[in-house]
């Protein structure tokens, strides 16, 4: 097929199956460079379409697209998403059983499937090697779809060992396409990716890292379960949500604390029975206003677009970790809030979990020089945005407008001397003590910890009272954040002098730190918040869009499917806006295919007139 006629054919396809006018930024390029045979390394942030990439050349080449996903229990709904779309597909994983897999490998040999998820497990082995073989040699294969490619990176932060294998697909059967796709990856993960799946030959595909509808939101604890609670009751009372805990007891204590509280809050982390995480995963993907608590076990190939926020309660490991799992939110491309509140104690714990494990010296000074750069964006007084993309190589055009530090400024005050206060009690207790103790001493309180090391003897005992504890903590966190204090690992967590604290002790180096005296009600109000040009609409402002909503979840329930399944929230509100009139004006809406278009139209319709008629 010609390049034009292959575009064409795309087009058609978009439009036709997807229900989309016009491909976003670099699908089209990804689609016609696969669908030529070639093969593609994709860079794409979640949300920004990476499966559309690999579908439609899917369609467009003969044969079988086969889509490798370490997502088992994710499978199903990725399944039931595309079959909806009206194109045949299947899955290969541990939970069927032998007749169910031989039906759909019959199926897969009789040509009845345009798409196969298997799991890398499943892939590997030798029985079903010799299946893909023999469909090789009929050139029934279209392409292979490596998803979460950064699974195969002992670097990045979520290393499936299988991954390494699937460079077997280069070695047994050439010619046919491979992708690898992922949301995320630094340089040194890329690089692995291209090394460990023999890509040296592809052609890279890196989208702009900015998700423009994330408002990123970051503040220091003072009461973490009230912040928690004031976010969720003045800005998603009704919301799906992520709230990320970094142990599985944390985990389980908000979730029961939240549903005390009258939210419908879920657990899930790797302790839990698997029966029971799958119940709960299904239960947030199919349902309404369901809160997942958990770590961070839950969340890779989260298709549900209608998450309204992810919390992180705890400091994550890395930029990158924090850019995943913030990226769950808003697939739908609708506004979405990542908010977390962190402290001292998370910096203290997480150093402690990384430099406590198994892993070489090496890998533990590089996760440190990454939570390092995480505790800097925490700290910065800079755009969120700038920030992050920043990290990734990317530039920013300016300030977003919609982050915390461009809605509310941060102020920065000359911190010189209260540094230097700061370290030189570090210093003359020795280098041995918390945070707590140590603005204890410059607070000048009598505790029993203060006498028992005569502490109140010292030079620095009560030169600290201008400032208050609070502020005190944020000193100390930032003289952390900026490597001029450590933590003690291998002792109890006190906090040690660093070489980069000796121009400041001798007065020869300014220190400048964000100003923590902003009042946390006025930065997080929202009625200070900027309207969006895209603001979901409530539930409760306009009967159509709860009847569109309601026929929806009986459509889903019917179908056995989660509500986004049938329609994204996008969809249903440029329904309610545009308001159609009739069957053709419903298909000329984004996100209603054909296949769609047949199977729910005239049901929506129904709705649309009967409610306008009210």
């Amino acid at each position: 097929m010609e390049v034009n006629n292959v575009e064409l054919a795309a087009q058609q396809l978009l439009r036709r199956v997807f229900g989309y006018d016009s491909f976003r930024g670099l699908q089209k390029e990804i689609v016609l460079h696969v669908a030529a045979g070639n093969d593609a390394l994709v860079l794409m942030p979640t949300g920004g379409g990476k499966s559309l990439c690999y579908q439609i050349p899917a369609l467009l080449r003969q044969g079988v697209g086969i889509v490798i996903s370490p997502l088992i229990a994710l499978m199903q709904d990725q399944v039931d998403t595309v079959r909806e779309l009206g194109v045949s597909a299947a899955y290969l994983n541990s939970s069927l059983d032998a007749a169910t897999a031989r039906k759909v490998q019959g199926m897969l040999l009789g040509g009845e499937l345009k798409l196969l998820y298997v799991a890398p497990e499943r892939l590997l082995t030798e029985r079903f090697l010799d299946f893909l073989q023999s469909m090789y040699q009929q050139n029934t294969l279209a392409l292979f779809a490596i998803d979460e490619a950064h699974c195969v990176s002992q670097w990045g932060h979520d290393f499936r060992p299988e991954y390494r294998g699937l460079t077997v697909l280069h070695e047994r059967f050439p010619g046919v396409p491979r992708m690898a796709l992922t949301a995320t990856a630094d340089a040194p993960t890329r690089s692995e990716i291209i090394e460990r799946l023999n890509l040296q030959d592809a052609r890279q595909f890196v989208s702009s890292f900015d998700r423009t509808n994330l408002r990123y939101r970051i503040t220091t604890k003072t009461n973490a379960r009230q912040q928690l609670l004031t976010f969720l009751q003045t800005e998603h009372p009704d919301s799906s949500g992520i709230i990320y805990c970094l142990s599985r007891r944390k985990v389980e204590e908000t979730a029961l604390w939240l549903m005390q509280q009258g939210w419908e809050a879920l657990p899930y982390h790797a302790g839990l029975d698997t029966s029971v995480r799958s119940s709960h995963q299904q239960q947030f993907l199919r349902k309404e206003g369901v809160i997942m608590v958990a770590t961070v076990a839950f969340g890779m190939g989260i298709d549900k677009p209608n998450v309204r926020f992810v919390v992180h309660l705890d400091l994550p490991k890395s930029m990158e970790g924090y850019y995943q799992e913030t990226g769950r939110a808003g697939r739908d491309g609708l506004p979405a809030d990542a908010w977390m509140v962190y402290g001292l104690g998370d910096v203290v714990s997480m150093r402690q979990m990384l430099l406590s494990g198994e892993a070489s010296e090496e890998r533990k000074r590089l996760e440190m020089q990454k939570l390092e750069a995480l505790l800097g964006f925490c700290e910065s007084t800079t755009c969120r945005h700038q920030g992050i993309l920043r990290y990734f190589g990317e530039a920013h055009p300016g300030h977003c407008g919609e982050c915390d530090n461009c809605l509310s400024p941060v102020s920065s005050w000359d911190a010189t001397e209260a540094a230097r206060m700061a370290l030189s009690c570090v210093y003359r207790t020795g280098n041995r003590f918390g945070a707590g103790h140590l603005i204890d001493v410059l607070l000048g309180k009598n505790t029993a910890k203060i006498e028992q090391f005569r502490h109140q003897s010292l030079s620095t005992f009560g030169i600290g009272k201008q400032l208050s504890q609070a502020q005190w903590s944020s000193v100390f966190r930032q003289l952390v954040a900026g490597g001029l204090l450590t933590v003690d690992m291998e002792g109890y967590g006190g906090l040690q002098l660093t070489e980069s604290s000796r121009p400041v002790l001798r007065n020869e180096q300014v220190v400048w730190m964000r100003s923590e005296l902003i009042a946390e009600k006025s930065r997080n109000a929202r009625t200070e918040r900027k309207v969006r040009v895209a603001e979901p609409v409530p539930a409760s402002d306009n009967p159509l869009w709860q009847a569109l909503k309601a026929r929806r979840l009986q459509l889903a329930r019917e179908q056995g499917v989660p509500p986004y399944v049938i329609f994204h929230d996008s969809t249903l509100m440029e329904i309610l806006k545009r308001r159609p009139e009739t069957l053709q004006e419903l298909g000329q809406i984004s996100g209603i295919g054909q296949a769609k278009l047949v199977r729910y139209g005239s049901q929506f319709m129904q709705v649309i007139h009967s409610t306008s008629g009210e």
